[in-house]
C-alpha cells in the first residue's frame, strides 16, 4: 500500500458520497425524515427543523464499500463491526424521534447499554485474536499493562468518544470536519507504522467525510443525525486501539473533550450552585449566544483541531 493507492481510497469515498447526495436527499425529504430540533436549544435553529437527518448513511456506505473493496482484510472487518455497530445505536435513536416527531429516541440508559455491548463484542474479538491490551504512553519506552482494568478503560473510553463526537454534532459541519481532520492524523499515524489496514479504513472515513460536508456544510441540506456521530466517536476510538495511539486521541481529539467537559461543568455548576457557567452548553453554543456566527465557531472549531492535531503528529514522531 502506497500514497498513491490511498489517495484512490480517499478519491472514490469523496465521489461516492457526492454521487449519492442528490439522491438520498430528495428521498428522506419524501420520508419525512426531518430533523426535530431541540426546544431548549437556540432560538435560530429552529428554521432547520425539517432539514433530512440520517445522512451519516451517506458516508457509512461509502467507507464500508471502500474499505471492504481495498482492503477487506480482518482489521477492516473489526473496524466495519464498532463504525456499524455503534451507527446501528444511532440509527435506532433517529428514527424513534422521527416516528415520535419529537426531540426523543432511546434513552439515556438504553443507549449507554447498546454502546457497551458494541464495545464488549470489540474486546472479545480482540482477544481471541491474540490481541495485547497495553498502552503506550508518550515519551516512555515501556507500555502499561492494566491487566483485568483495560476492559473498564475501553468502555470508557469508546463509549465516551462516541457521546463526545455526538456532543459536538451542534452545527453544520462542526462534527463533520472535526472528525475527518482527526481521521486524518491517524491516517498518517497508521500509515507510517506500516497498519496499511487501518490507514484505509481512515483514509476512507476521510473522504467520505469530506463528500458529506459538500451537503453538511452551512447552510446544511442534510444532517448526519446520530446515526453519524455516534458512529464516528466509536470508530475514531478503534482507530486509535488498533494502532496503540489511545492517548493521542485525547489530543488530537481535545476539541470533543471540551465539548463534552462543558456539559458536564455546566450541569455540575448548575446542580450544586444553581448558576450556569455558560450561556449554554456545548460551548459551542455558548459562543453561538455570545454573537458569533455559526460559520465563524465552525472553522475556528476546525482550525483548533488541526492545530492539535499537527502538535500531536509532531511529538508522535519526534
Amino acid at each position: 500500500m502506497d500514497i498513491g493507492s490511498l489517495s484512490w481510497v480517499l478519491f472514490i469515498s469523496f465521489i461516492i458520497v457526492v454521487f449519492l447526495g442528490p439522491i438520498v436527499i430528495p428521498f428522506l425529504h419524501r420520508l419525512k425524515f426531518g430533523q426535530a430540533i431541540r426546544e431548549d436549544g437556540p432560538t435560530s435553529h429552529q428554521k432547520k427543523t425539517g432539514t433530512p437527518t440520517m445522512g451519516g448513511l451517506l458516508f457509512l456506505v461509502s467507507t464500508t464499500f471502500v474499505a471492504l473493496r481495498f482492503s477487506g482484510s480482518p482489521t477492516i472487518q473489526i473496524l466495519l463491526f464498532v463504525l456499524l455497530g455503534f451507527a446501528l445505536i444511532g440509527f435506532l435513536d433517529d428514527f424513534l424521534i422521527i416516528l415520535r416527531k419529537k426531540n426523543l429516541g432511546l434513552t439515556a440508559r438504553q443507549k449507554l447499554l447498546l454502546q457497551v455491548l458494541v464495545v464488549v463484542g470489540f474486546l472479545l474479538i480482540l482477544h481471541f485474536r491474540g490481541w495485547h491490551f497495553v498502552l503506550d504512553l508518550p515519551f516512555w519506552p515501556f507500555g502499561l499493562s492494566l491487566g483485568i482494568f483495560y476492559p473498564l478503560f475501553l468502555v470508557v473510553f469508546m463509549v465516551g468518544f462516541s457521546n463526545a463526537v455526538n456532543l459536538t454534532d451542534g452545527l453544520d459541519g462542526l462534527a463533520t470536519g472535526t472528525s475527518a481532520i482527526a481521521f486524518a492524523a491517524f491516517a498518517y499515524i497508521a500509515y507510517f507504522k506500516s497498519e496499511w489496514n487501518v490507514a484505509v479504513f481512515a483514509t476512507a472515513m476521510v473522504g467520505a467525510l469530506l463528500g458529506f460536508l459538500v451537503y453538511n456544510r452551512h447552510k446544511a441540506r442534510i444532517f448526519m443525525g446520530d446515526t453519524g456521530s455516534l458512529a464516528l466517536g466509536g470508530a475514531l476510538a478503534a482507530v486509535s486501539v488498533l494502532t496503540h495511539a489511545e492517548i493521542w486521541l485525547l489530543l488530537i481529539g481535545l476539541i470533543f473533550l471540551i465539548e463534552t467537559l462543558s456539559v458536564m461543568l455546566q450541569v455540575f455548576s448548575f446542580k450544586t450552585f444553581g448558576r450556569r457557567i455558560f450561556k449554554m452548553s456545548p460551548i459551542h453554543h455558548h459562543f453561538e449566544l455570545s454573537g458569533w456566527s455559526e460559520w465563524r465557531i465552525v472553522i475556528s472549531f476546525w482550525s483548533f483541531t488541526a492545530i492539535c492535531s499537527l502538535l500531536a503528529l509532531f511529538l508522535y514522531f519526534h
